[in-house]
């Protein structure tokens, strides 16, 4: 087995979530499949699973209720699949918690990869132990405790989702230096054949608003026209 890591999958489509199961199976993962929103949150809160694998168009419970009510109780990685392409859909899940994207039609090889890319920054988030205990970043009003993964800004605790949190990470540990979107994408979601736009935007505009004055006008994560983003020491 992969590590004994555990797959959820929340698919209503039985076709769909059985080819899902047999490529994970391969790979090593162990998995389980619900097909309905509620079942989704009953067992996607059990604490057994390293990840889950979330359909948007569910009975029961459609997969923006289902990744809301899980994020009041979870924090591992949630994987929505879709097989609506617009990017207010995209924002919609990512706003809700959710930490990357896939778009049905997707071959196994994807799904496997965005799995393991996903697992593989969240291990590494959780187990990053290159600073000794006690430890900081600071940054203008903004400090990094990472042993601990807390954040405060100008002396107080922030509450940040996991992509959030090691965003936010990426962009201070290099602070000044113009970042561009696919670079952000690639460091944060591990996959990097496509850039995905509206990923990275939705996250940097969460940060904004929890870490910025006026987040309408950014002072400390600044927009490079053409070229990223900045975080402004």
């Amino acid at each position: 087995m992969n590590n004994g890591k555990k797959i959820l999958i929340v698919e209503d489509d039985s076709a769909i979530a059985e080819i899902e199961r047999d490529y994970l199976e391969i790979d090593g993962f162990g998995v389980e499949i619900v097909d309905n929103g509620t079942d989704g949150i009953g067992r996607g809160s059990s604490g057994e699973f390293h990840l889950i694998l979330l359909d948007v168009m569910l009975p029961g419970a459609d997969g923006f209720v289902v990744c809301r009510k899980l994020r009041e109780t979870v924090d591992i990685p949630i994987l929505m699949v879709t097989a609506r392409q617009e990017d207010i859909d995209k924002i919609r899940g990512l706003g809700l918690g959710a930490d990357d994207y896939i778009v049905k039609p997707f071959s196994p090889g994807e799904l496997v990869a965005r799995v393991k890319s996903n697992l593989a920054q969240y291990e590494r988030l959780r187990s990053r132990s290159d600073m000794p205990a006690g430890g900081e970043l600071k940054v203008g009003q903004i400090v990094i405790r990472p042993q601990s993964r807390r954040v405060y800004v100008r002396g107080e605790e922030l509450t940040l989702k996991n992509k959030e949190y090691e965003l936010l990470l990426f962009m201070l540990e290099h602070a000044d230096m113009v970042l561009s979107k696919e670079t952000l994408y690639e460091k944060i979601w591990g996959y990097d054949a496509i850039g995905d736009s509206a990923t990275v935007a939705v996250h940097i505009n969460r940060l904004r608003e929890k870490i910025e004055d006026n987040p309408g006008d950014p002072k400390v994560i600044q927009t490079v026209w053409g070229a990223g983003y900045r975080f402004k020491a």
